[in-house]
């Protein structure tokens, strides 16, 4: 895999490339993982999950297992800790899951009935396997469609949005698509699994964690115990990944619950299969897109209706119809996401939730709306580009997607391409290029920090920052260094602990951004501080700042990244398979903090969107209501052969009005990069594929030119 190299003027440390602070630590070992950590003493919980995708829960034969080598303990509904469910969190109220071994109910495959404790982890593994588990089994239903009787279009901002006389504009409209578009459920499968330790040391509750925010863990597991929150300490250092599926788990809780029930601390390590049913994953969608436009291609109607399915003890909406709400300027616009309730573990939020599955549906019908007006794509969406936002009137902070469109279109040899589908061809292979339009809300969130000058000359930063495998440890160095106007040397960042007071989550490409602002203002008061003079004293000079209201006074626009995606695919005419040779993006995300691990966020988003559009497809049993292949060799994704040359780089995009500049990057390289890739196939067969992922069966049941159509 090959990117390409932009050269920044060196003016500061930010927007400078460096590698990653602790990237030594990590190629060789020396980084531990939240699984990694000793502890004396140390026990091992293994769980045990439900086989049932609806029932009760009549008898679990524990006895037999208590006396198996090395086991501790069973824990199961009648003898686990009480938790408290009912309360609001950072997110309300919280997925009943937490609420573990609290009743005999089970309402999905895969829902926790048990916890084998033993000395080592094989110990504990060999029981559970050994634990008989009785069930009451009722009637399931986990198929997912649009068409089901049971949607419902639930409360809340942003579920309805309606703006001007859409049947009229729709009636008036000379061009009109009308077409359904699904993704399948997709699954985040981070290479580091969920895992959680807990102890007990001197009345205080100490998690070793791998979590996407120790404070926020912290501030739940409080309340699920009933404890006072400076009770509760989490730390999760190093992070393998999480895209959305790191935060409150039952695992956490369970650890708890054992070093609570033992008197010792104890480990839960989830499996990769276990992961499946109870980390979250994004929810399968079926989304219905109407346009209507002029015959010169300007949008009179915008129709977005978008089902979601979640599980029936908690609501989770996969927000897709929310995509193109800042997206495209026309004369009457509806979105609308509904969901339907079945059987199955509630999704959660995945890398760019509701942009990634919204951006296929909408981004390949502009494509469709562009073949029947007869434009190019670009033409059309530059022809339907917003002054304002077309639904909030609210100006914009910055866009520069047009300008995305212009370099990309430049870069990737657009004006060479022949519109006309089915054309190319070399061998057995026909050719085609396709683009997407991308874009992610620009989020910030209250945070504190804390940053201290020590004697030694070196400066210390402290901030319950949540590093995921970002690189938001490095951006942090490079802000501090910049505000202190130091060499990024002589700065420490500290991160993942609870202790150093409440910050943002990793979310919502929130992350860098939120933390940044809390380390700048923090950095900058403290260098004022030492201007005055003076000798630091042995315990260093410490000044902490806090966010709160500086966000909240941020004045009200829309605030957004946007991108655009170019893919060149070749489809085997013989065998129906697809292989991407090329993919650019190019993005106006803001201010870059260091270019070098921003570019690795953008591909890796690509990447993910690559996967999306050809791979990824999680498939449920009817019959039982649980997985097929609940693992990485039944679920597959992109591998190394399957990604090609890859380029991502960015245009300046300033927000005078920002006071951070920073947008947050981590989610827009997906939005779109699966609308690219499918709008390619399209050019290059003449067939569309409205249905993800586009897999060799579908290609050629579809059908594609016959040998000899086309130009070679």
């Amino acid at each position: 895999m090959t990117t390409t190299t932009t050269t920044v003027p060196v003016t500061s440390a930010v927007g400078t490339s460096y590698t990653r602070v602790e990237g030594r630590d990590k190629v060789t070992g020396a980084a531990r993982y939240a699984g990694d950590v000793p502890f004396a003493e140390l026990a091992h919980g293994w769980l045990v999950l439900s086989t049932i995708a609806r029932g009760r829960i009549r008898s679990v034969e524990s006895d037999a297992v208590r006396e198996m080598p090395g086991v501790l303990t069973v824990l199961q509904n009648g003898n686990a800790p009480r938790v408290d469910g009912n309360y609001l969190g950072m997110l309300g109220r919280p997925d009943p899951i937490v609420e573990v071994f609290q009743h005999d109910r089970v309402p999905f495959v895969g829902w926790p009935v048990a916890l084998v404790v033993a000395e080592t982890s094989e110990q504990a593994r060999e029981a559970a396997e050994a634990l008989v588990v009785h069930y009451e089994e009722e009637p399931h239903d986990v198929a997912f469609s649009s068409a089901h009787p049971d949607t419902y279009t639930p409360d809340g901002d942003g579920t309805l949005v309606e703006k001007g006389d859409l049947a009229a504009e729709l009636a008036a409209s000379v061009h009109v698509v009308d077409e359904e578009y699904t993704t399948p459920e997709e699954h985040h499968s981070s290479m580091e699994p969920h895992a959680a330790t807990a102890r007990w040391d001197n009345g205080r509750l100490e998690i070793v964690d791998s979590n996407q925010g120790s404070t926020w863990v912290a501030q739940e597991l409080a309340k699920l115990f009933s404890l006072d929150p400076a009770s509760v300490r989490v730390r999760s250092e190093h992070i393998g990944g999480a895209f959305g599926s790191k935060g409150v788990r039952v695992h956490q809780i369970l650890a708890v619950m054992a070093a609570t029930a033992l008197d010792r601390p104890v480990r839960v390590v989830m499996t990769r299969r276990q992961m499946f049913s109870l980390v979250g994953y994004r929810s399968p969608t079926a989304q219905r897109v109407r346009l209507g436009a002029d015959t010169d291609g300007r949008l009179r109607a915008l129709d977005h209706q978008a089902h979601c399915l979640t599980s029936t003890v908690h609501e989770f909406v996969e927000g897709s119809a929310g995509f193109a709400r800042p997206m495209y300027a026309s004369d009457a616009h509806r979105s609308v996401n509904r969901v339907v309730r079945l059987d199955v573990p509630t999704p959660t939020f995945m890398r760019a939730p509701g942009e990634a599955p919204g951006s296929f549906a909408v981004e390949s019908a502009l494509d469709e709306l562009a073949e029947r007006c007869g434009m190019d794509p670009i033409a059309l969406r530059a022809r339907n580009e917003p002054d304002v936002g077309p639904v909030s009137g609210l100006p914009f902070g910055s866009r520069n997607l047009l300008a995305c469109f212009e370099e990309g279109a430049r870069r990737f040899g657009w004006a060479d391409r022949d519109p006309s589908p089915g054309r190319r061809r070399e061998g057995r292979w026909l050719l085609g290029t396709g683009t997407a339009a991308a874009t992610f809300p620009v989020i910030a969130a209250p945070s504190t920090a804390a940053v201290t000058a020590e004697a030694d000359g070196t400066f210390t930063v402290r901030i319950t920052a949540s590093d995921v495998g970002t690189g938001a440890r490095t951006a942090l160095t490079l802000l501090a260094a910049e505000a202190l106007d130091v060499a990024r040397e002589r700065v420490h960042v500290r991160i993942g602990d609870s202790d150093f007071g409440p910050a943002a989550i990793s979310g919502g490409s929130m992350g860098t951004r939120s933390w940044g602002w809390a380390v700048t203002a923090a950095a900058r008061d403290l260098r004022e501080q030492l201007a005055l003079g003076g000798d630091v004293p042995p315990q260093g000079v410490t000044v902490r700042s806090d966010t709160s209201a500086a966000v909240g006074a941020l004045a009200q626009k829309e605030r957004h990244s946007f991108g655009a995606q170019f893919a060149e695919v070749a489809v085997d005419v013989t065998t129906g398979e697809v292989r991407v040779r090329r993919m650019l993006g190019v993005f106006a995300a803001g201010r870059i903090v260091n270019p070098l691990t921003a570019r690795s966020q953008f591909i890796g988003g690509m990447i993910w969107g690559l996967s999306m559009a050809l791979h990824e497809e999680a498939i449920r049993d009817q019959v039982t209501g649980g997985h097929v292949g609940a693992d990485l060799a039944g679920y597959h994704f992109a591998a190394n052969a399957d990604v090609p040359l890859i380029e991502a780089d960015w245009v300046d995009d300033p927000d005078a009005d920002d006071p951070v500049g920073i947008k947050g990057i981590g989610e827009i390289g997906i939005v779109g990069a699966a609308a690219a890739v499918a709008n390619a196939v399209w050019h290059a067969t003449g067939v569309r594929h409205r249905h993800l992922p586009i897999r060799p069966d579908r290609v050629l049941s579809a059908g594609a030119p016959a040998e000899g159509d086309g130009d070679a």
